[in-house]
């Protein structure tokens, strides 16, 4: 095993030749072949030339100064202008954008849902309402219109990030053509901060030794504190500060949870900024990680939901939008859609509904539950937040602050249709069961799940469109709630407003309201035109007013729609099923003026329309790069090998006390063989500890001491028992190569694939037996590959957190997928180990 041999021979060639470079030992030049140096001139002579040189640059001129240099300070006159910072106006408003994950629009109080928002609430009757407000259909996507104003193609995110294909419009990274809002108004005086999720970094890039160059602080803002990637366990978050990975400052078993440490850092920031410029305006994007899965919650909030969903998601479709109706935000007359509108034979089964009255009492029993484990996340989120808005009126910035508070896509269906309690199941194509669901009743939203509610709240919570997210043709996926107050700059109070806006809108009005404009070009590259028009008529128009935007394209993951003039056409397809020939898709056509829940099909009747709308999307596809279409599984998207700042290998070497290596750019083991092996010097009799750690609870493997024995466990799934496998013989103070193998012999009929694992104390088998690996990653939430420790939540219920390797040294850990037998990489380690 080649690259396991001693770092030690790396660090001596290279110190060898930068002795050579620093004594001159080095390659030498022909001091005859050198030019002849200049004779030192006379200090006369210098200052004639200094003076030449002077008076030439003040010629010359330097561009926006308008001072006067000369040798002598002294005899020159300074400028300040093009040096100085621009300042933002007097009394430029704040701007807190608060933006929550997957949340339709039948779930939130404002719009009549069962889920109590109070701060949403209040922030409602100081502003407006809008009903009409659509997103992408999925968060990387929405998240890229509502920071550049441009169609999610243009900026290179077709989905999210973790499916980019190698093409303009699904790069999974911003091109240089767009820049974000956050950079124009830093430009223009104000600070930019970001707080909690960011899922627009490039996979690959989410690394400690990764290009910055897409990260926060290098896209606009000051600073950044958060989480990158889809989703992050809330009760042990992957943190990131400003560009470096963080741990949690303390843990939940002393009361820790995302909202509120979120909450605490965007205080802690504004607090900053006021101590020390009170009177520049700030720009706040606050990401929590509700409403995504993992749906978190401490039992007592999730109890304040007990029972209000137990006529189940039939019966809420139906209550939710009645009271929608009263409230004004859906026209009278509007009726409900189909749970399943896609036909079976073109449906992804993983997003079907079926109906609550064909549940048995104990599907009905988890999946109420469920339900009010995701209310009461969604309503803890919003008193965190709370307490933002709290410290905004305390100081005196509430009233010229505006606030936006929406939501990035319609209610998430990954929960598939037996809900979850490890949503990580989904994304590697493998069914949930109910009876091992069950024994998670009591303590859902707790450390012990990573759970998600079935597809029927989904669309419950989507209401009373047809879908949900990723169903881009449909409103399900893309209708969400929009809230904008401003005490100071809008005088309407509580009130609706009814005209036709997407996410690609919200730039343009932040940019009209501060009198800002999106540069032309920028960094040397000519920017893409702005995508969106500005909402900010809406602010004094009437509720009813016509809209100025004209045209809407809609595409996720094979789905396709487009909004024009009022009126709606579909393309029928589901996402995420890999059946293609979408030049077979049947078109549906829909008259949103009359018609607001999509639910009645006027193809037939208006062939001309549909033909208008039809050539409308592929005009708007060719100019925002939307093709090629993409419907292709999770588990294949997330599983395609994309380009890295690393070359391809098949061996990784690994070191103690570094940061967890985050999963896109870890070793690979899935659907393979593969070794680890760990070169381990025992220094007290019971030294113990983890060696090698990947993933989490919810999907991982784990090498470690315990009891004076070598173990290596794998958590497939969270699926109970964990794979152990125990050394049948205990170690001693000494220097060993400790390490497993994992040989594949065939592939479940799930994807998983199957095999025989054998652990070895240096050359010494000391267990195996046979195993199963899970077909896709082990978690999206970002729990990574860690040497001496396990970051976050414990692979193994066999230790706990942190786990830290005690009573002795590692020195490296190697992951190899050659496929070479384990004696010959054994050897190698040894002398390796013997080199140390």
């Amino acid at each position: 095993m080649s690259s396991l041999q001693s770092p030690r021979l790396w660090i001596r060639i290279l110190f060898a030749a930068w002795i050579a470079l620093a004594t001159g030992c080095g390659p030498k030049t022909d001091s005859t072949d050198a030019p002849a140096k200049e004779s030192a001139r006379a200090p006369a002579e210098v200052t004639e030339t200094v003076s030449e040189t002077v008076e030439e640059e003040s010629t010359a001129g330097i561009e926006g100064f308008n001072g006067k240099i000369e040798l002598d300070i002294r005899d020159s006159e300074p400028d300040w202008t093009p040096f100085t910072p621009k300042r933002a106006p007097k009394d430029a408003p704040n701007i807190l954008f608060i933006l929550y994950d997957d949340t339709g629009l039948g779930a939130w109080s404002p719009y009549g849902g069962r889920i109590n928002m109070p701060t949403l609430d209040s922030i409602a009757a100081d502003g407006l309402t809008y009903t009409q407000w659509h997103t992408t259909a999925l968060c990387s996507p929405t998240r890229s219109t509502l920071l550049t104003g441009r169609n999610h193609h243009l900026n290179g995110m077709a989905a999210i990030t973790e499916t980019a294909s190698g093409f303009p419009g699904s790069s999974g990274r911003f091109p240089p053509q767009v820049t974000t809002i956050a950079e124009v108004l830093r430009d223009n005086g104000y600070s930019t901060f970001w707080i909690g999720k960011n899922h627009n970094v490039p996979e690959t890039d989410v690394a400690p030794g990764a290009s910055r160059k897409q990260w926060p602080t290098q896209m606009g803002f000051d600073r950044f504190y958060g989480f990158i990637g889809g989703e992050t366990n809330q009760w042990y978050p992957d943190l990131v500060e400003d560009n470096r990975f963080i741990e949690a400052p303390y843990g939940p078993e002393e009361g820790y949870h995302l909202s509120k440490d979120l909450a605490d850092q965007a205080i802690q920031m504004l607090r900053n900024q006021n101590a020390t410029n009170p009177s520049k305006p700030w720009y706040l994007w606050f990401n929590p990680g509700a409403n995504h899965a993992p749906h978190h919650v401490a039992k007592e909030w999730a109890d304040k939901y007990k029972g209000k969903f137990d006529d189940g998601y039939d019966e809420y479709r139906k209550w939710v939008t009645e009271r929608m109706i009263e409230k004004g935000v859906l026209p009278e007359g509007t009726v409900n859609t189909a749970l399943n509108p896609i036909p079976e034979e073109m449906a992804n089964p993983a997003d079907t509904v079926p109906a609550w009255d064909s549940l048995s009492e104990d599907q009905k029993r988890l999946f109420a539950r469920m339900a009010e484990v995701y209310a009461g996340f969604s309503e803890y989120t919003d008193v965190q937040i709370g307490r933002i808005i709290d410290y905004l009126k305390e100081t005196g910035q509430y009233d010229n602050t505006i606030i936006i508070y929406a939501a990035d896509n319609g209610a998430s269906g990954e929960g598939s249709p037996n809900g979850s309690v490890n949503e990580n199941k989904f994304f590697n194509n493998f069914p949930d069961d109910l009876q091992e669901n069950l024994k998670y009743l009591d303590v859902l939203g707790g450390p012990e799940t990573y759970n998600h509610y079935p597809t029927g709240w989904a669309a419950a919570f989507s209401a009373p469109f047809k879908m949900f997210k990723r169903y881009s043709q449909y409103a399900g996926g893309t209708a969400d709630p929009l809230v904008i107050s401003w005490p100071k700059g809008i005088k309407a109070r509580g009130e609706l407003r009814h005209q036709y806006h997407h996410s690609v809108d919200i730039v343009p009005t932040i940019l009209e309201i501060v009198g800002a404009e999106m540069p032309e070009t920028n960094h040397g590259v000519k920017q893409y035109p702005l995508s969106g028009v500005s909402m900010a008529y809406t602010f004094d128009a009437a509720p009813d007013a016509p809209t100025k935007k004209e045209v809407q394209y809609y595409a996720m993951l094979g789905t396709r729609g487009i909004w024009k003039d009022g009126w709606k056409a579909a393309a029928v397809h589901a996402p995420l099923t890999g059946k293609g020939n979408f030049d077979e898709d049947e078109w549906e056509l829909y008259n949103l003026e009359e018609d607001r829940s999509e639910s009645k099909n006027l193809a037939k009747e208006n062939p001309e329309k549909l033909k208008e709308l039809q050539d409308a999307w592929f005009a708007e596809a060719k100019k925002n790069n939307v093709l090629p279409l993409d419907d292709r599984s999770a588990a294949e998207l997330l599983t395609t090998e994309r380009p890295a700042e690393e070359p391809p290998r098949d061996t990784y070497i690994y070191y103690p006390n570094t940061a967890c290596v985050p999963e896109s750019v870890a070793t690979n083991v899935r659907g393979r063989s593969y070794k680890i092996l760990g070169n381990v010097e025992i220094k007290e009799p019971d030294a113990s500890g983890v060696l090698f750690a990947h993933g989490s609870r919810f999907g991982g493997h784990s090498l470690f001491l315990k009891d004076r024995k070598l173990y290596y466990v794998y958590n497939f799934l969270g699926i109970e028992p964990e794979q152990v496998f125990e050394s049948d013989i205990e170690l001693t103070p000494g220097k060993y190569t400790l390490g497993m193998e994992f040989e594949k012999t065939g592939q479940g009929d799930k994807g998983e694939t199957l095999g025989n694992t054998k652990l070895y104390i240096d050359d010494k088998v000391v267990a195996s037996g046979e195993m199963r690996t899970q077909p896709a990653k082990f978690t999206l939430s970002g729990d990574g590959l860690c040497v001496g420790y396990d970051s976050g939540d414990a692979v193994s219920s066999l230790y706990k957190t942190p786990g830290e390797f005690e009573g002795g040294e590692i020195q490296a850990v190697g992951v190899t997928v050659k496929g070479e037998p384990y004696k010959n990489l054994e050897a190698e380690a040894k002398r390796m180990l013997m080199q140390h």
